[in-house]
């Protein structure tokens, strides 16, 4: 009993295997990243009461592990109150290194401009403390015309290619990629529009040998679908559903890592109890398979999760 409260003083949460991995915490919006052996995860929290409003989300939440079973939970890492020209709405964000130093690209309400904005922060370290890396935000509603609607910019994914040139993908019903300079807090050149059947949210970038891969949620309620490419600037080949509408959640929001010489799937559902929903979600992980031409082998979503340590 000593040891299992020492334990969960130091934040570790026991028997994590099964989906969704927290219990009683509502995570969304996963981002996850390797760094020196260790998985590094940062979710979105839903706070809603219930399932009959909307989105109730104030901070970003961050857990570790090293081996995909056993998690530690960090706590909030970030706030949409670290960011003085948001006004609320921790929408999903995610985490990249860039030159020994962590930027954290995240999805808030601005206070002033109408419309989401994409804002930037940055740390020394995986867990922070992290602060606004520009003291205004990268990318805002007024950018990007070309939409009837104000939420068209959100959902940051950054993807670093192999030549160190790192690119900002992110929208809703328009997917959006720009270059970003070595500083990773400005634009490097002009907002490019990508075609994508079906496209509503959620771009992950992922690559594997010489193959890039974009995931992406569409239609609604939401699967996760995804094309290939030999080039970063596409032309992307859609090749199909990759993941089912996720247990009770019209959204779907996807992470794809590499650990150990192994792939996994990090999604959120709204499937939980007790009332699991579209405002209540958690994050669940399953493995992830290529077929021998590159293809991805649809995704099967279990209750067991993650049962045995990533050595």
């Amino acid at each position: 009993m000593k040891t299992l409260l020492l334990l969960l003083g130091l934040g570790w949460a026991l028997a994590a295997s099964a989906n969704p991995i927290f219990k009683d915490v509502r995570t969304a919006d996963p981002a996850a990243i390797v760094h020196n052996d260790t998985v590094y995860l940062y979710t979105g929290h839903d706070e809603a009461p219930d399932n009959k409003g909307f989105f109730v989300m104030h901070d970003w939440l961050v857990f570790s592990s090293t081996d995909m079973l056993n998690w530690q939970r960090h706590g909030p890492k970030l706030s949409t109150k670290d960011f003085k020209w948001a006004k609320g709405d921790a929408w999903a964000s995610h985490v990249i290194e860039k030159n020994g130093k962590f930027y954290w690209f995240v999805t808030v309400r601005h206070a002033t401009i109408n419309g989401f904005a994409i804002g930037v922060a940055v740390a020394d370290t995986p867990l922070g403390p992290f602060k606004d890396a520009l003291g205004k935000a990268l990318i805002t509603n007024d950018m990007t015309t070309d939409t009837d609607i104000d939420w068209d910019d959100i959902d940051p994914a950054v993807f670093t290619d192999d030549d160190g040139q790192s690119y900002l993908f992110w929208g809703n019903t328009k997917a959006r990629y720009a270059k970003l300079k070595d500083n990773m807090i400005e634009l490097d050149g002009p907002i490019n529009t990508i075609d994508l059947p079906d496209f509503t949210e959620a771009l992950w970038v992922h690559k594997r040998g010489d193959i890039y891969y974009l995931s992406y949620a569409s239609g609604f309620p939401e699967k996760i679908a995804y094309a290939t490419s030999k080039s970063i600037h596409g032309p992307w080949q859609y090749r199909g559903i990759l993941n089912e509408v996720a247990g009770n959640s019209p959204t779907n929001h996807q992470s794809i890592i590499e650990f150990k010489d192994k792939w996994f799937f990090i999604y959120h559902t709204g499937a939980s109890q007790p009332d699991g929903g579209e405002f209540r979600r958690a994050v669940a992980i399953d493995p992830l398979y290529y077929n021998e031409d590159g293809s991805i082998k649809r995704i099967i979503m279990t209750s067991e999760g993650i049962t045995e340590a990533v050595k």
